[in-house]
């Protein structure tokens, strides 16, 4: 399977099954659409008086050269050959500390940090149960992940810090790695939790929408006063904390702001350097979801994006964009390839209370309630079934030419567009292709920069 497209004039085509990428010429694009269906003396009658019958036939050459290496019509290694991992093995939690938020944004899918319930904290007694529950559930593995979220994970700072406390202490007595991170709005982000923060190698995902105009319509406080002023400021002094590293500034795009690209570069320009931006997550009729008809704005977005980053690159001001960040050589290993983060087996969400969902975005839906950490009981037909949401049980992936990096997409966006985790959400796997193509045309470039 290949995937042929040409950005600002560079032909460019991807194998899907090897995962390697050729820039090529004019002749090459016109025989690679035809090879595999018309004979070799056909290709050559098709381009005569047209093109050298010399180049003509050095082109040839060098196409069935890689196709014999394996790295052009390769076929798919997987397919039919796949199956989950029997044994479950689960290696990160979401610790959900807070359903309560200082906020009031117009998008939050979990209904303004309470995820349908009413305002709770967790626990210590409980926090220090999920870590009993993933260690045990862990077998293994080394090395494992703890994300602290909302609702506002900082309002129960104290219960974070002595959950840090408690992890490393389990950590030595069962030879075992934590590494933690926070997602938070900032408002809170004072000089004492930064240092422990700091001190305790947290990552920490930051939210910020981009311009002030924008952040302060979808992310005012509840009373309708804007944050933005607040925010940035906090978020500027905590990355100036750790010398510009190690966090992860994430926005929100909705149909409010298609031009999102002008928001990215804000950030940028206010010395931020790890940036994402993502599409609202929105019920079709809310008045700032993305629709179809959206997608030729938002795909000049990206690339306006990705002409500027390589712009800034060239400038000696190089920024990482989350969505265009892959690895052509070693990338993720084989399971994330094919079944994405894991969720429902691999990665679990625990409520205040200790109740297990498959992600933050399921918690509080009764229906994929799975379980709960006091019990150390899961249900066993839920991870079955997340576990077999694979790319080639997901309906249109195994013929996607995405599906090696995109992973099947989001399984709580496919059930919320489709009620199904196997019938994935078309407009999400539209953005996904066109930030692929953004990031490979990206590679491609900035491997010519550093080849001169």
């Amino acid at each position: 399977m290949l995937h042929k497209f040409i950005f600002d004039g560079t032909r460019i085509v991807l194998d899907v099954h090897s995962g390697a990428v050729h820039e090529v010429d004019e002749l090459a694009w016109e025989i690679l659409e035809k090879y595999e269906q018309v004979t070799e003396a056909e290709l050559i009658e098709g381009t005569r008086g047209r093109y050298d019958p010399v180049e003509v036939g050095e082109t040839l050459e060098e196409i069935k050269e890689l196709e014999q290496s394996g790295l052009l019509f390769s076929p798919d290694p997987y397919r039919g050959q796949y199956s989950p991992r029997k044994e479950i093995v689960t290696k990160a939690l979401c610790l959900h500390l807070a359903h309560s938020c200082n906020l009031g944004c117009r998008y939050c899918f979990a209904g303004q940090g309470r995820f349908g319930g009413d305002e709770q904290l967790m626990l210590l007694e409980t926090g220090r149960a999920a870590i009993d529950f993933l260690i045990e559930r862990s077998a293994g593995r080394k090395h494992l992940e703890i994300d602290f979220f909302g609702g506002e994970p900082l309002l129960n700072f104290e219960v974070l810090k002595e959950l840090v406390y408690y992890g490393a202490q389990r950590a030595g007595e069962r030879d075992k790695v934590f590494k933690f991170t926070v997602t938070t709005n900032a408002l809170i982000l004072n000089r004492k939790i930064s240092q422990f923060l700091n001190e305790h190698d947290i990552s920490v995902v930051l939210s910020l929408d981009g311009r002030q105009e924008v952040h302060d319509r979808m992310r005012p406080f509840p009373g309708g006063a804007g944050s933005y002023e607040i925010v940035s400021d906090r978020i500027k002094s905590f990355v100036d904390s750790r010398q510009n590293e190690d966090y992860i500034i994430r926005g929100t795009y909705t149909r409010h702001n298609l031009d999102f690209c002008n928001d990215v570069l804000h950030m940028a320009d206010l010395g931020f350097k790890h940036l994402s931006v993502e599409p609202v997550v929105a019920p079709e009729e809310a008045p700032y979801a993305i629709r179809r008809e959206d997608l030729p704005m938002i795909f000049s977005q990206y690339e306006e994006l990705t002409r500027e980053l390589l712009r800034r690159r060239e400038a000696g001001e190089p920024l990482d964009f989350y969505h265009f960040n892959i690895d052509l050589e070693g990338g993720p290993c084989l399971q994330k390839r094919l079944t994405g983060c894991g969720a429902g087996h691999e990665y679990l969400a625990v409520a205040p209370n200790g109740d297990l969902y498959p992600c933050h975005q399921f918690v509080g839906r009764s229906e994929y309630l799975m379980g709960n950490v006091f019990n150390g009981r899961v249900r066993p037909d839920l991870v079955d079934a997340f576990r077999r949401a694979h790319i080639y049980n997901k309906e249109g992936c195994a013929g996607c030419w995405a599906k090696f990096y995109c992973s099947g997409g989001c399984h709580a966006n496919a059930e919320a567009a489709n009620g199904s985790i196997y019938k994935p959400h078309e407009l999400g796997c539209s953005l996904a292709r066109k930030r692929l193509e953004c990031a490979l045309y990206l590679k491609l470039q900035e491997s010519r920069q550093n080849y001169k």
